[in-house]
């Protein structure tokens, strides 16, 4: 069966969809000894895929590595940055960087902090991306004002974004400083481009601070254990890895 080229890649692991795009653009990509160009298929079992001269194949691809950054502030969360800026690959030592496929699954925006998982598998970037896969994501959100039970009913209820309604979500108080801030705690179930910012501003209260602290299961800070710190990586549990495989096969049956 014919499978376009990023597609193969991203599933062998070998670097996300986007990445593959690039390396396919860059002629870093050869079938059968001739270079593709993007867009361009390939049968997995019988054409001859290479990479910068090399050939692979599933029994290529890198050991799955799972980590759970806490990103900071200013910092990029893509693989191109043509703009020089920093990103979060930049942050993981030398030998996980070259050579790995590394790559971090959904964005976090660059004034925007906390939670951002980094991996090689590419059946986990495909689950956790997808717009029809609906995991939930928590998020610290100071915002100006202290907003009211009416305005936090219509953002649980949904708020009308480039004409679609955004999905339901959970939002509570956690403080309300003398400053005339509040500090919430904001759970949602899609990731449209600065979705709770853009809410936030809608509903007369714009985002001072946003801050992920879980993806599903997967925390910044585990029973018993201190909060990852900005800045700093782990690699996740056996048990964070369970939810991501349950989140892949229910992903096949649904």
């Amino acid at each position: 069966m014919d499978q376009r080229l990023q597609k193969i890649l991203s599933q062998w692991g070998i670097a996300s969809r986007r990445q593959a795009e690039q390396m396919i653009i860059a002629g870093r990509v050869k079938v059968n000894g001739r270079i593709v160009q993007l867009g361009e298929k390939a049968k997995v079992d019988l054409d001859k895929i290479e990479v910068d001269g090399l050939s692979i194949g599933p029994k290529d691809r890198p050991e799955p590595i799972y980590l759970l950054l806490n990103k900071p502030m200013g910092v990029i969360s893509t693989c191109l940055e043509p703009r020089k800026r920093g990103k979060v690959l930049d942050i993981l030592r030398a030998e996980l960087r070259n050579g790995k496929g590394i790559h971090p699954v959904g964005r976090l925006d660059a004034d925007s902090t906390g939670a951002l998982i980094l991996t090689n598998d590419g059946r986990v970037t495909y689950c956790l991306t997808h717009p029809k896969y609906c995991l939930p994501k928590t998020y610290q959100v100071w915002v100006e004002g202290h907003p009211q039970e009416p305005i936090l009913k219509l953002w649980r209820q949904g708020v009308i974004l480039s004409g679609q309604k955004t999905l339901p979500a959970e939002v509570r108080v956690l403080k309300e400083s003398n400053s005339s801030q509040t500090l919430l705690e904001v759970v949602i179930s899609e990731g449209r481009n600065r979705q709770i910012r853009r809410i936030a501003e809608r509903l007369g209260h714009p985002v001072l601070k946003l801050h992920r602290t879980a993806i599903g299961q997967i925390k910044l800070q585990l029973p018993g254990e201190s909060v990852l710190p900005i800045g700093h990586y782990r690699s996740l549990k056996d048990f964070e890895i369970e939810f991501l495989d349950d989140q892949i096969i229910e992903s096949k049956f649904s």
